[in-house]
């Protein structure tokens, strides 16, 4: 099955991945995760936004705010990322083709889906049952030690210093 996704789906997976590696009571603001990944910020706030609106980052507002992870990066699937994004329409939409033309049979023919629906179905089930079976926890498993140790040294000391930490009450 052929899906084509937007390339909001590739900024909202890598700015999951990245938040995931920040401290707890961190944020990292939309600007710098826009720089981080070259990417423009109008273009990128907008989808921080929809993850954030769907629950999968929380955005903290104010001077030291930005976005982290809403909730464990374990329990972020790559599906809710693409869900949040792209919607959860399914990716194939039978029109009923079969019942048009000049030689459409009865309509007690078409009571059960086409071979050509039950299959695009099943293709999309199995194709969403493989992202859902990917985290964002199982993301950063598999990009640690497989990155250039001189890229992971840069941008330890570029997130670093982008980096915005929350004070609790007591500390105010």
């Amino acid at each position: 099955m052929i899906v084509k996704l937007s390339e909001g789906i590739e900024s909202g997976l890598h700015c999951a991945l990245l938040l995931a590696m920040i401290p707890a009571d961190a944020v990292l603001p939309a600007r710098a995760l826009a720089e981080f990944h070259g990417v423009s910020e109008t273009y990128l706030l907008k989808h921080l936004q929809t993850l954030a609106g769907c629950g999968i980052l929380q955005a903290v507002p104010g001077p030291k705010g930005g976005y982290r992870l809403a909730r464990g990066a374990d329990a972020i699937s790559v599906l809710d990322v693409v869900e949040a994004i792209e919607g959860r329409e399914p990716a194939f939409r039978c029109t009923e083709i079969r019942q048009r033309g000049p030689c459409p049979g009865k309509p007690s023919s078409y009571r059960i889906p086409c071979a050509v629906n039950q299959t695009m179905l099943r293709a999309e089930v199995a194709w969403k049952d493989s992202l859902r079976a990917v985290t964002v926890a199982d993301l950063v498993h598999q990009i640690s030690g497989k990155v250039d140790p001189k890229s992971v040294e840069c941008a330890t000391q570029w997130i670093g210093e982008r980096l915005r930490f929350q004070t609790t009450a007591n500390e105010t």
